[in-house]
């Protein structure tokens, strides 16, 4: 008896799994499809198209996915950047620093989560618009510099409750050593909060990568546009619609975040509980 309860809760378990991976399934296996075999019941087709990875590669006319791919990168780049630099100095501040209405400060910054997004964008977009940052990536970096992007607090209060964390006897023997507060945040409190810093970059990276909203408000030019932009071109640059190589190139376009996710999962975990002991 002992060895069924595990047996049926592993295989509850299993059937689960393969419940909530079917339509990646079905997703792969239509990518390899042709569009008179769109209705098939079968999740995979009896003769592969492989060429929609290919012909949907270079399916937007005087443009392939590798411009797109790195208009992405590029801004991921600098956003990622800009967040690093901009939420660990925010954070170092109200983590160990001492400076009036520092509590009201931060309960300020705290009520900003309560805020829906919704609710800023068209006040954004026109202060954005005046500035003349329309069609450029300013929109999406500026915001990260000053801490404010999107998830930026939410950045800001996992840092601090890491940092909060860390003995202030480190701060202390640095001082003794002359270390100056820059010193104690370049050289302590960065080291020690890596695992916190890499949760809050994987947060950003994927936040960025699936703004598509933000992206299609911003950015008009084919030249700047982000690969969520691209993949609805594609249903605009041709008559008959190509279904598979839509559902290929959408496949190709999560395997970044993906492969960020799968390769940085440790640090992500040790993050998250790490930060929610100390905190």
């Amino acid at each position: 008896m002992k060895l069924w309860k595990p047996a049926i809760r592993h295989g509850f378990m299993i059937l689960f799994s393969l419940v909530m991976v079917y339509p990646v399934i079905w997703w792969i296996g239509a990518s390899l499809k042709s569009n008179s075999e769109m209705s098939s019941p079968n999740i995979f087709p009896a003769d592969p198209v492989w060429s929609n990875f290919t012909s949907g590669w270079t399916a937007i006319p005087g443009r392939s996915f590798t411009d797109f791919y790195l208009n992405t990168f590029g801004l991921e780049a600098a956003v990622l950047l800009a967040t690093l630099v901009s939420t660990t100095l925010v954070a170092f501040g109200f983590g160990r620093l001492d400076f009036p209405l520092k509590k009201f400060w931060f309960s300020l910054l705290m009520l900003t989560l309560m805020l829906p997004g919704q609710v800023l964008i068209i006040p954004q977009y026109a202060m954005f618009h005046q500035m003349g940052w329309v069609n450029t990536y300013l929109p999406f970096i500026v915001p990260h510099m000053l801490a404010t992007g999107a998830g930026g607090t939410f950045f800001v209060f996992l840092l601090v409750q890491f940092i909060r964390g860390l003995p202030k006897e480190l701060d202390e023997s640095a001082k003794i050593d002359g270390c100056s507060w820059f010193g104690i945040y370049w050289r302590i409190v960065m080291p020690l909060t890596k695992p916190a810093i890499v949760t809050v970059m994987i947060f950003c990276f994927l936040w960025n990568w699936d703004d598509f909203l933000g992206h299609l408000l911003y950015i008009n030019s084919v030249d700047k546009y982000t690969v969520g932009l691209a993949l609805r071109m594609i249903n605009d640059s041709q008559a008959g619609m190509q279904w598979g190589q839509l559902l290929a190139m959408s496949l190709v376009s999560i395997l970044p975040a993906t492969l960020v996710f799968m390769f940085l999962q440790k640090y992500f975990v040790e993050g998250i509980a790490t930060t929610g002991i100390k905190g």
